[in-house]
């Protein structure tokens, strides 16, 4: 099990941006993002091929957005295809499911980031933080589109922050779940479609959760 949280009286850190990028974003709508209207600390970024996509247009996807990603100084993650890694240059993989993450364990470590999402259950979250996970996330939909409940949601960030060393991913389906994400203790919070569909622009609506995130006052 991964070991427990050191306990301090110390503020805990706002937690930073993870931003999700789906199959349709492409290097252009990421540079818009990312740019310097956005005044948002994102640390990662984490790059959607649709299913039906191969090796070649994981790769050129991968090599389009990387430059308006890592160029910012944050890290390029790509959902799967764990052992294209390296040939991509991403820095890292974000894997659905335990049996996904310790089959690209392998081809990861040391090196690269090995994410964890859909984590039904607390037994699969913690098999993952025993396994090398280098964070665990919860809440994000599923390839249906489907989420848990927003409350099941933060009761698994809450008991995760409480326990865990493993740093822990809240996703949030609108601007308005952030601060309850921050409060039960995510040290990511993941934003999504929340970003690209509406109509202000992906860089207004990042700073926008930049503003919220640093009016938190964190216990």
């Amino acid at each position: 099990m991964p070991p427990r949280r050191n306990v301090s009286e110390e503020p805990r850190p706002r937690p930073r941006l993870y931003l999700i990028a789906g199959p349709a974003c492409d290097a252009d709508a990421l540079a818009q993002a990312l740019g310097p209207a956005a005044a948002a600390d994102v640390a990662a970024v984490l790059l959607r091929p649709p299913p039906s996509a191969n090796q070649r247009d994981v790769l050129a996807a991968v090599q389009a957005v990387a430059p308006a990603v890592q160029n910012r100084g944050a890290a390029l993650l790509i959902e799967g295809h764990a052992g294209l890694v390296a040939r991509m240059g991403a820095d890292g993989a974000h894997l659905a499911g335990f049996a996904a993450l310790k089959a690209a364990l392998p081809a990861l470590k040391p090196d690269y980031i090995a994410g964890a999402g859909g984590l039904k259950t607390r037994h699969d979250a913690m098999l993952a933080g025993e396994a090398g996970a280098d964070y665990v996330m919860f809440g994000e939909p599923d390839a249906a589109g489907q989420r848990p409940s927003f409350p099941a949601v933060l009761e698994r960030v809450a008991w995760w922050s409480e326990i865990f060393e493993p740093p822990c991913v809240g996703f949030a389906a609108s601007l308005e779940e952030l601060a309850a994400l921050a409060q039960a203790g995510a040290d990511f919070i993941a934003l999504g479609d929340v970003v690209w569909n509406d109509a202000q622009g992906p860089a207004a609506v990042l700073t926008a959760a930049a503003e919220r995130l640093r009016a938190l006052e964190l216990a």
